[in-house]
């Protein structure tokens, strides 16, 4: 599997750079995901805009890592999703589970809202 990483202070941005995500790349997908997690990498955008098809097994990769990301109080968002990627999404209604946006710029005004939201609640505790 093809892809890029680029590591930022509070987050990843990770872009797979392949047209399918599918059962023959999803649990590459899913160790690359736990890998950056296992780093210590709270936040974590995956940006689709290099996938035109994506199957169940993809949309599972994306859970797996939407879970792992969440667990400890990050956040996971998928960015700039192809039509086709995204129509499968609201078919399995996971456009209510997964946070999506339309590009890297709103993903990470999204990350920075997170971690400042996130900062406030830690002080009223």
């Amino acid at each position: 599997m093809k892809y890029t990483v680029d590591k930022k202070e509070q987050y990843v941005i990770f872009t797979p750079m392949e047209e399918k995500l599918d059962s023959a790349l999803s649990p590459i997908l899913k160790s690359e995901l736990l890998t950056v997690n296992a780093e210590g990498y709270e936040n974590l955008v995956i940006d689709m805009s290099h996938v035109k098809y994506a199957d169940s097994s993809g949309l599972s990769a994306l859970l797996v890592g939407n879970r792992e990301f969440s667990r400890n109080g990050g956040i996971f968002i998928i960015a700039s999703p192809q039509e086709h990627v995204m129509k499968l999404i609201r078919i399995s209604m996971l456009d209510k589970v997964l946070k999506i946006v339309d590009s890297i710029e709103e993903a990470a005004e999204a990350i920075f809202i997170h971690v400042i939201e996130g900062r406030e609640q830690e002080e009223e505790d």
